[in-house]
């Protein structure tokens, strides 16, 4: 089953997707973790990607789905991939298609993360990370455990991303809305949307994300 989860910033595509791959044995592609993956690599593809952000410039397309596409035919995703932060834009969805269709390959599902904006904003202003794992938490939701050690890997660091308050978030939400929420007509119209409510409960949103997959 391959499978894109939307939504704006903050939404929480990343904690679903890593319940997603744990329950199902799915592969997430993050594009971020497969440009510094493919920086490092020694493959060609590597090489154009290194060459491409050491001149500082903009990753194209084309190398994005280069990158997807080698992923697509030499890993091992018994429960199938998750597309996460691709596709975008209206270009790089159809990009996309072109690619599944290539391959021989369906796309199952697109989940949208539907947020209210202001709940949103409050929520992610309160948002802390375990700098050893990853794990999130939530002043308001999830606090920080009395004993101050992360519950998922026990370490007592934690971060606030420089760019977590109100202004920042506003600012990631208009460039998110201008650019991505096309998506939602473009997959509604397909026939291939569902949305769920990304504000809600970690468990109830992946409760309704297993009623979409099935």
């Amino acid at each position: 089953m391959n499978i894109i989860l939307l939504g704006p910033p903050g939404a929480g595509k990343g904690t679903q997707a890593r319940r997603l791959v744990d329950e199902r044995n799915m592969i997430q592609l993050s594009t971020g973790d497969m440009l510094r993956e493919a920086r490092t690599s020694g493959t060609e593809m590597g090489k154009i990607v290194a060459d491409v952000m050491d001149r500082g410039d903009l990753v194209t397309d084309e190398i994005v789905i280069g990158l997807i596409r080698e992923k697509l035919t030499t890993g091992q995703a018994g429960g199938g991939y998750i597309f996460d932060g691709f596709p975008r834009t209206l270009a790089q969805a159809d990009a996309l298609g072109t690619l599944l269709g290539e391959l021989g390959e369906t796309l199952d599902a697109v989940i949208e993360m539907s947020v209210d904006d202001d709940a949103l904003v409050s929520r992610i202003t309160a948002r802390s990370t375990c700098a050893a794992c990853g794990e999130v938490y939530n002043d308001i939701t999830k606090p920080i455990p009395a004993d101050g050690r992360c519950s998922n890997c026990g370490q007592t660091t934690f971060t606030r991303r420089a760019d977590d308050n109100a202004d920042s978030l506003r600012t990631r939400l208009m460039a998110y809305y201008k650019q991505t929420s096309p998506l939602i007509g473009y997959y509604y119209a397909k026939g291939d949307l569902t949305s769920v409510n990304g504000l809600g409960e970690i468990e109830d949103v992946a409760a309704e994300i297993r009623t979409v997959l099935g």
